[in-house]
């Protein structure tokens, strides 16, 4: 409030100048007449109250007259007048300095907007060639999906949001391998079956007479142990809950075992030791990463949940609690919870999974889907769980096999069908509770996996999960076309030779989506 004040101040003061001499007038002429009007104090002193209510009314009415007019909508006039004037081609929009001079360097072209507003004036995108408003999606996107780069097997769908039409389908009932675009199947199941309120909570819990502490896993990939969480949960804030409740018992040396049990069936992907995703654990901090990133590959730990646990017994040392080295166990119905930290709602994990492609988070939620559903919270338990989840919801489940949560197993199948009615479903205005699998797609040219993408097309317009295996390209997402309309969109491809040129070729085909207007 502070800051606001101090920023209109000054607008302020400069509008009241032309009024300033009537309130003046106006307040000689009000003045002599309170002064006449007999009564008591209280009186005068709501009369003297009224007067300078009536002044100050003056005094506003004024401000609003200098600083108008106003239009129908309810926008001065002078202000969007002004606005305008001061766009200009650049990144430079942002500030208040001049276009840059000859040696300086050029800003950044200003970005276009995510999502055009309704009603509101058309978004200009670059078309490819035959994008051209009016013709047939078919001669927009035949041309561009035929292009050599995609491989010898391609199928695609478009899907108008609203009314759930399609608009266009070349083989959209054939299954091929969807790679990453698997992920908007997890996330669309796992909201349906959680909630997108759900947390996922790790605790601590003291088992009685012994002093065995076990540190139980609630599946939470997100669990970090860096010392700015940002948010997510802490395992250093746990310890530090945990130490407290001890010494609150006159604790100050235990036992610390692990609990991984949520989880069961193997932890290895069959892909094996990789890069891009850790042993799936039920306990894990910062996704087994050896290193300080949060998102893309990054070597792993072998273990996750032992990791976890030694450095818990870490910060339990330093908040003043020794532990023994730890080992796995299994909480008993009999044990005391200590302390917990959550991780953030569900939608914020979706979000995160989809933004960064993360496989971590995928898996898990591939399991917590199985756990909630009455299922076996393994690879195998929570692909049935998925597909079981998506058919109670009525979406177009012929061909779809699911092995995994994140799209890595080369065995899994979805159709373009598939994947743009998930699309359409998270959309309809009867399942908000599917929103952040729209809200958490990468936004072309902007974050995630299309950050630098987009960069010469329809940077800011097209929004969509990216899936990349060796001879597979994939993309699915929503796009606004120059019709105004919110399209879902899915293109798959198989047997592709170069995972760039197909990208540029899938990148082509939403871009011209985009710039079409082929109603």
């Amino acid at each position: 409030m502070v800051r606001f004040a101090n920023a209109v101040r000054p607008r302020l003061a400069r509008a009241a100048a032309p009024v300033k001499p009537r309130v003046a007038r106006l307040t000689r002429a009000v003045k002599p007449q309170l002064a006449r009007v007999p009564g008591t104090t209280a009186a005068r002193t709501w009369q003297y109250t009224a007067g300078a209510a009536t002044a100050g009314l003056a005094l506003a009415a004024g401000v609003v007259t200098a600083a108008g007019p106003w239009d129908a909508n309810g926008q001065r006039t002078a202000e969007r007048d002004r606005a305008v004037a001061l766009e200009r081609p650049g990144g430079a929009d942002h500030d208040r300095k001049p276009v840059a001079a000859a040696d300086e360097p050029r800003p950044a072209p200003s970005a276009a907007s995510v999502l055009a507003g309704l009603g509101g004036g058309a978004v200009t995108v670059k078309s490819e060639p035959g994008g051209k408003p009016g013709k047939a999606l078919t001669d927009v996107l035949g041309p561009l999906l035929g292009s050599p780069a995609l491989g010898g097997s391609h199928t695609a769908a478009v899907v108008d949001v609203t009314t759930g039409k399609r608009l266009y389908g070349t083989g959209e009932t054939t299954a091929l391998t969807p790679a990453s675009t698997t992920k908007i199947a997890t996330a669309v199941a796992a909201l349906s079956a959680l909630g997108p309120d759900h947390r996922l909570t790790t605790r601590t819990a003291l088992e009685p007479d012994t002093r065995e502490l076990v540190l139980v896993g609630g599946g939470d990939p997100t669990l970090t142990a860096h010392p700015k969480p940002d948010g997510w949960a802490s395992l250093r804030t746990l310890a530090t809950a945990t130490a407290k409740s001890l010494k609150g018992r006159g604790i100050r040396e235990v036992t610390l075992s692990y609990d991984t049990t949520l989880y069961s069936g193997p932890e290895l992907h069959p892909i094996g030791v990789n890069d891009n995703l850790a042993p799936v654990s039920a306990l894990m901090a910062d996704e087994g990463r050896t290193d300080d990133s949060a998102s893309g590959p990054a070597t792993r730990v072998s273990d996750p949940a032992a990791d976890a646990a030694r450095k818990f017994a870490g910060f339990l040392q330093a908040a003043g609690i020794k532990a023994t080295a730890p080992g796995p166990s299994k909480a008993t119905g009999r044990a005391t919870t200590l302390a917990t930290v959550s991780s953030p709602p569900l939608s914020d994990l979706v979000e995160r999974m989809l933004t960064n492609s993360d496989n971590d988070i995928a898996e898990a939620l591939l399991r917590q889907t199985a756990a909630a559903t009455g299922g076996r919270a393994s690879f195998d338990g929570g692909a049935q769980a998925v597909a079981a989840q998506l058919k109670r919801l009525g979406l177009p489940m012929s061909g779809a096999v699911f092995h995994d949560g994140s799209g890595l197993n080369r065995d899994d199948r979805l159709t373009a069908d598939l994947l743009t009615a998930l699309l359409v479903k998270a959309g309809s205005a009867s399942r908000p509770d599917l929103r952040p699998v729209l809200t958490g797609l990468p936004v072309a040219g902007f974050t995630g996996t299309l950050t630098t993408r987009y960069t010469d097309g329809a940077a800011g317009i097209v929004r969509a999960k990216t899936g990349t295996l060796t001879g597979v390209n994939a993309l699915a997402g929503t796009v606004v076309d120059q019709d105004g309309r919110l399209l879902a969109f899915a293109f798959l491809a198989s047997g592709t030779t170069s995972p760039l040129d197909a990208q540029a070729a899938l990148d082509q085909a939403a871009t011209a989506l985009a710039g079409c207007g082929c109603g």
